[in-house]
């Protein structure tokens, strides 16, 4: 078995596998092969690789191998029909490219796709390892970039008032933006549909928004529901949180939808265009989902805004600003899945193996586990993306 560790794209720093895994998947029976300069940077060089076992090869050599590691889709118009491809596929959202995987004939293993709710799955979490970095290094950024001190202090010079924060979104990244900003000093506010998350956002010094007849939108998978229905309660919803962003010195946005573009933060279309206006001169504003249509408005991937004084950073994927941490979560994480994929030494997919089918605690109904497709048929617990891709037509 051959399993192979691509150098990722431009923008991408991190690596899929870093050298401390290899003696780990060597014992699994793998021959590892890396890409020459894939570890490069996000600090694992060549000769770190070579010194654990692994060959350092050519792109087209790596690609050859049995099963391709990665962090985003490499090229794999020069993967071979039958070979495994195991990354952040994101198969939701590139519906052509994601057809073209399928009807190579490669076994698309979609990594983020994992079901959340099965403990075994816990440890393969790219999601949850990345997103806790991402969570980290977002108030991190708000905090460097506010023209005030975090901290509450008392001077003789006088008293200086901690900052506001508040944290969009309470799952992995929200929490950890939470956690944070409250170990810097902060006074932290937290809002989210779920009501669950309030338990966890108050675990950790946040104050949690709460609206009045809130009702859970949390689904049995733990995730967010984006379908709401009821005016009132979203009015309500939107005033509770106006109210205390007016005067928040930070705002952090962490909320995601899988498969679907980020909520906005306000339900109110005029709310969200406005929100320059709602926060006072000086804010600053980090939306970490701008790679999924952001949870503002003004935000932007290349350029900060600056609007009415308060400033916007659009900062997708922050975990690529730790890459040699990030990347060594991930390869945890990766390594822990392949060990899933092996039986006596042989590459092989277990139909019966949860991680991969998702027949319980996926996402939800029309979803299922990693195993996206293979022999160029999606898998049946996939049937959202089947009628995506092919309608009601037949595989």
């Amino acid at each position: 078995m051959r399993l192979g560790v691509v150098l990722e794209s431009e923008f991408e720093t991190r690596v899929s596998i870093v050298p401390n895994s290899i003696p780990k998947l060597v014992k699994m029976g793998f021959e590892v092969v890396v890409e020459d300069g894939a570890g490069n940077k996000s600090g694992y060089p060549n000769s770190e690789y070579e010194s654990k076992g692994a060959l350092i090869l050519d792109s087209n050599q790596v690609l050859g191998s049995d099963i391709v590691t990665s962090i985003g889709v490499p090229e794999f118009s020069k993967m071979k029909s039958g070979s495994m491809l195991a990354c952040v596929a994101d198969p939701f959202r590139d519906l052509e490219k994601t057809k073209q995987i399928i009807e190579s004939g490669i076994t698309l293993l979609s990594l983020e796709v994992i079901p959340r709710r099965l403990s075994k799955g816990q440890s393969m979490d790219v999601n949850s390892s990345q997103d806790n970095l991402s969570g980290y290094c977002a108030a991190l950024k708000a905090a460097f970039s506010m023209p005030k001190l975090m901290p509450m202090m008392t001077t003789a010079a006088g008293t200086i008032r901690p900052a506001k924060f508040v944290i969009q979104g309470a799952a992995v990244a929200g929490l950890q933006a939470i956690a944070t900003a409250k170990r810097l000093g902060a006074v932290v506010y937290a809002v989210d549909v779920r009501l669950a998350a309030k338990t966890d956002c108050e675990s950790l010094g946040g104050r949690f928004i709460d609206v009045p007849g809130w009702v859970d939108a949390e689904t049995s998978s733990g995730h967010a529901n984006s379908l709401f229905d009821n005016p009132e309660l979203m009015e309500a919803f939107d005033v509770a949180l106006e109210k205390v962003l007016s005067d928040a010195d930070a705002l952090v946005t962490t909320a995601r939808i899988f498969g679907r573009n980020a909520p906005k933060l306000f339900f109110s279309d005029e709310r969200n265009d406005n929100l320059h206006k709602i926060m006072k001169e000086g804010s600053v504003v980090v939306d970490m989902n701008l790679d999924t249509g952001g949870n503002t408005n003004h935000s932007d991937l290349t350029n900060d805004v600056i609007k009415d004084g308060v400033t916007f950073f659009g900062t997708p994927v922050l975990c690529r600003t730790v890459p040699n941490t990030a990347s060594m979560l991930y390869s945890n994480n990766v390594t822990n899945f392949v060990s899933v994929l092996v039986d006596d030494g042989v590459l092989k997919i277990n139909q019966d193996e949860q991680v991969l089918t998702g027949d319980e605690g996926g996402i939800g109904a029309g979803y299922g586990g990693i195993l996206i497709s293979s022999e160029g048929k999606i898998h049946p617990n996939h049937s959202r993306l089947q009628n995506l891709i092919y309608g009601d037509e037949e595989e």
